[in-house]
C-alpha cells in the first residue's frame, strides 16, 4: 500500500500499469543528497498544528514538516559517515520593493506580509539539519533549486550522476527540481519519508506522479541502504570532508 493508492481511481491504476509506468530506474554510483528547501519559512520555528503555524509563516508545512526532519537527519547522517556530497536549497531574502518575488506576488493574498518570529530566519535552514562548513547551500529565486543557480555545474565537477532528493514542498519545489534532474539525465530518488508539503493529496499525488514517470520513489531505509553500497570516499579529491562541525547524531 502506497501513500497515493487511496487517492488513485480504479481506472487510474489501470491507465498507468497498461502503459507500462512504475518501471524501477535503479541508481548509479555517484550520488550527492538534495535537500530542498527545508527552512522555517516552510516548517515553521516550532512542531505546531499547521493551522498554527501558517498564522505566523503563510507557507509552513506544520507538523508534516517536524515529522521529516528525524528521517533527514538519518539520511544526513549516512551521506556524511560515505563522504557523500551534500546539497541544500534556499530562497532569498526579497529586495525591499519585492521586484525579484517576480510571479511569486500574484499567486498568494499573503505575500506582502512580514513574517516569522524573533531569531529564526524564513530562509534559514532548520538547525537541526543544519549544513557542514563544506557542504553546499544553493540560493534561488524559483521553484527548482537548478534554475539561475550554479549547481548544475557543481554536480558536473564532481561527476555526479544519482540525486537522492527530499525536503519540500512535494508538489512545488521538489517536483521542480526533480523534473529538472530528470531531464539533465540524473538517475532519481525521492526520499519519501523525508519529504513533505503542506496539503496531503498533493504529496500523495504528487509522489504517485514523480514515481511513474521522472524518479524512484523509495524510504528512507531503502536510501541509506544504498548509500553505505557506494565506494567511501569517491569525492575526497573535490571536497575537503574534514572540515565538520559536531552536529549532534539523530
Amino acid at each position: 500500500m502506497r501513500v497515493w493508492d487511496k487517492f488513485l481511481t480504479e481506472r487510474d491504476k489501470q491507465v498507468f500499469g497498461s502503459a507500462g509506468y512504475d518501471a524501477k530506474a535503479g541508481f548509479g554510483k555517484r550520488p550527492a543528497v538534495l535537500v530542498i528547501d527545508v527552512s522555517y519559512g516552510f516548517c515553521g520555528h516550532q512542531q505546531e498544528p499547521i493551522l498554527d503555524s501558517v498564522k505566523r509563516w503563510r507557507n509552513s508545512c506544520g507538523e508534516s514538516a517536524w515529522e521529516a526532519i528525524p528521517h533527514i537527519q538519518k539520511l544526513l547522517q549516512a551521506a556524511r559517515e560515505q563522504r557523500i556530497p551534500v546539497f541544500y536549497s534556499t530562497g532569498v531574502d526579497r529586495r525591499p520593493d519585492g521586484f525579484d518575488a517576480g510571479g511569486w506576488r500574484r499567486k498568494n493574498t499573503r505575500s506582502e506580509e512580514q513574517e516569522g518570529v524573533p531569531g529564526y530566519g524564513g530562509n534559514e535552514i532548520v538547525r537541526e539539519i543544519a549544513p557542514e562548513p563544506y557542504e553546499i547551500v544553493i540560493e534561488k529565486l524559483k521553484p527548482s533549486p537548478f534554475h539561475g543557480t550554479p549547481l548544475l555545474g557543481f554536480l558536473n565537477d564532481l561527476g555526479v550522476d544519482t540525486l537522492l532528493i527530499c525536503g519540500t514542498t512535494t508538489g512545488g519545489c521538489v517536483r521542480a527540481g526533480v523534473i529538472d534532474a530528470f531531464s539533465y539525465n540524473y538517475f532519481v530518488g525521492v526520499v519519501e519519508e523525508c519529504t513533505f508539503d503542506r496539503g496531503e493529496a498533493c504529496h500523495a499525488i504528487n509522489l504517485f506522479d514523480m514515481n511513474a514517470k521522472y524518479a524512484d520513489v523509495v524510504s528512507t531505509e531503502e536510501t541509506i541502504n544504498y548509500i553505505y553500497q557506494t565506494e567511501k570516499g569517491l569525492f575526497d579529491g573535490k571536497i575537503d570532508f574534514s572540515a565538520a562541525s559536531s552536529h549532534a547524531a539523530p
